[in-house]
């Protein structure tokens, strides 16, 4: 994936994330929440992405 597409998928992220928190009323914990929630994922999304985690397939669990 062109490094452009991951660029623009993560400020597409914080501008949506960014409008949210804006103007959508909720609890301050359900916000940092939120936030905590969207940034653990593109950090595992990009992670993914540049085969970080291919060498889990690897194991097994059980038989």
């Amino acid at each position: 994936m062109p490094l452009t597409t991951v660029l623009i998928t993560i400020v597409a992220a914080g501008l949506l994330l960014w409008i949210v928190n804006r103007f959508i009323p909720m609890q301050g914990q359900v916000k940092s929440i939120l936030n905590s929630l969207v940034v653990i994922v593109l950090i595992l999304w990009i992670a993914n992405l540049y085969g970080i985690f291919g060498h889990l397939s690897q194991f097994r669990v059980g038989r």
